[in-house]
């Protein structure tokens, strides 16, 4: 295959939703049409003991919850999927900004029958302001909820999107009947057994037609013909241009526990969703087909293989080809370097791969040369704006409980803070080492990881913080800064990039240092060079 249909036939969106919507269920349920995985794990139930094949984390088996975005690959009618499963619990938002760095469109995940929650707002958000193509999946037809039309209201008006159905359903709950998929002119039957055949579709393309009514019988059949002569009334035509630049969000409906209405939605994906886009570096617009390689680390994650403490840096590839054993530059470090085995992900497994293509994800073997955000480039010094470091909202004092093992301690925090779970800022007047979160939740997965991973145990010791603000070291020649350094002293810390952050115990004692110190400049986030 030429370069240049390798790079067409390559599609890279992420799944991202609100809690328990069903994102990793979806997921799984993708993997299955690829052939990927034989059998799919639900996420709730204990009767099935395999779990879900995109949660590897021990901690995330135990609460059924996602924490890490996990990378996950499959070839489907000639298409190569990668997919980006995010954490939608709120205290790993900070992972699943990065990801949306990485990808070219996304799915949004709602639930039929609590809508649109907050953390769904958020992410929205961010796919909003860089424009990337959305297209919504409605999940858990086969339980009560909301009403079709009552749902892409609020679609609308919460989140801000302008939605075309593209597949409609038929009743709901007790009553689900099955979809009909506008997309494709056809019907699907919904038998509430996920053993049966997946495959039955039924073409229907006059929906006057008596077969309507024999299949679903005559009220759903009257029902469903006003109903999509509705959406044809109230909704525009889908536009792919519109959908490309981030201007309309196509919706379809179904239940991924059950399998049901995700083909409709795989199919109609492969068919509209983009190829890989040309990314923006600090210099200049990359376009995936230059014949030079660049990519960047958007996630590092530490002992993938709980047997060989490894940690693997995840590159998107953004242009040319990434090849085996050839040495890229690290701009960065603006050292060369050569991997000899990079993995690629392909549902449970990991595969060494020799070529990789734009869109593709890769994984690099990591002996602590990276960090979020790096650019590997064939030699060209670009960098790829990264995402910043926001203030976190928690900040724990992380002291040692095992005096013997202090070395593991250290570098199991060194790790884990490269992977960005959370921050570590290091006291300047005594060098006690404090670790700001976004979320709470965070603080028991270091400490589970620091215990299981490298055989250290800690306690936390709260510390009232009310944010963290880098310091601008722009004036630091002048007396003003230097009589902020003295009088603050026990409020500075350093970064893990050993910039200068003062820690302001409430917005009060924040406003008055901004006032009595005008000269020195205070930023939210980690990013201001």
């Amino acid at each position: 295959m030429s370069f240049k249909s390798e790079i067409n036939r390559r599609r890279t969106f992420g799944i991202i939703s609100h809690p328990d919507a069903g994102k990793t269920t979806l997921t799984e349920k993708l993997l299955l049409f690829g052939g990927a995985i034989q059998e799919a794990g639900a996420v709730k139930s204990n009767k099935i003991k395999k779990g879900a094949t995109s949660d590897f984390m021990e901690i995330e088996r135990q609460r059924g919850i996602s924490v890490a975005t996990s990378v996950l690959a499959f070839e489907y009618n000639g298409t190569k999927i990668n997919i980006l499963d995010t954490p939608g619990h709120k205290d790993f938002a900070e992972d699943t900004f990065r990801t949306l760095t990485a990808v070219d469109s996304v799915i949004v995940v709602v639930d039929v029958a609590k809508g649109v929650e907050e953390q769904t707002e958020k992410l929205v958000e961010v796919c909003r302001m860089r424009n990337i193509p959305m297209i919504v999946f409605i999940n858990k037809m086969d339980r009560e909820g909301k009403d079709a039309f009552d749902l892409l209201d609020e679609i609308e008006q919460k989140l801000g999107l302008k939605v075309v159905p593209l597949s409609f359903p038929i009743g709901m709950g007790y009553d689900f009947k099955g979809i009909y998929n506008i997309w494709e002119k056809n019907i699907n039957l919904f038998s509430g057994d996920s053993r049966k055949d997946i495959e039955e579709t039924i073409e229907i393309s006059n929906l006057d037609a008596p077969e309507l009514n024999k299949l679903i019988g005559d009220t759903a059949a009257k029902e469903l013909r006003e109903e999509i002569e509705l959406v044809e009334g109230i909704y525009p035509e889908f536009d792919k241009q519109a959908y490309l630049d981030g201007n309309l969000q196509p919706v379809f409906f179904g239940s991924a526990l059950n399998n049901f209405g995700v083909r409709e939605l795989l199919d109609c994906f492969i068919d509209i969703a983009p190829k890989p886009r040309p990314k923006q570096s600090e210099e200049r617009l990359v376009e995936p087909n230059e014949e030079k390689f660049t990519g960047f680390v958007f996630k590092i994650h530490a002992n993938m293989d709980p047997n060989h403490r490894d940690r693997l840096a995840f590159i998107k590839i953004v242009s040319g080809t990434f090849e085996r054993n050839k040495p890229y530059l690290h701009v960065r470090n603006g050292k060369k370097l050569k991997f000899s085995s990079p993995n690629a992900f392909f549902a449970e497994k990991k595969e060494i791969v020799d070529i990789s293509y734009p869109g593709d994800i890769v994984g690099l073997h990591d002996t602590g040369n990276f960090k979020i955000g790096d650019t590997l480039t064939e030699g060209e010094n670009i960098n790829y704006k990264g995402i910043p470091s926001f203030s976190p909202e928690h900040f724990r004092y992380i002291n040692n409980a095992d005096p013997l093992k202090s070395k593991q301690l250290y570098k199991g925090i060194d790790q884990l803070m490269d992977e960005g779970v959370a921050q570590l800022f290091t006291l300047e007047l005594n060098g006690r080492k404090v670790i700001g979160t976004v979320g709470a939740l965070q603080y028991e997965v270091i400490q589970y990881r620091l215990e299981h991973e490298y055989g250290a145990k800690c306690t936390y010791e709260n510390l009232n913080v009310f944010k963290a603000c880098w310091v601008d070291p722009i004036n630091s020649k002048t007396d003003e800064y230097k009589e902020f350094i003295r009088v603050k002293q026990r409020y500075l810390a350093k970064d893990k990039q050993n910039q200068l952050v003062f820690l302001a115990d409430s917005s009060f004692s924040l406003q008055m240092t901004q006032q009595t110190y005008p000269s020195i400049k205070f930023h939210f986030t980690s990013e201001f060079a």
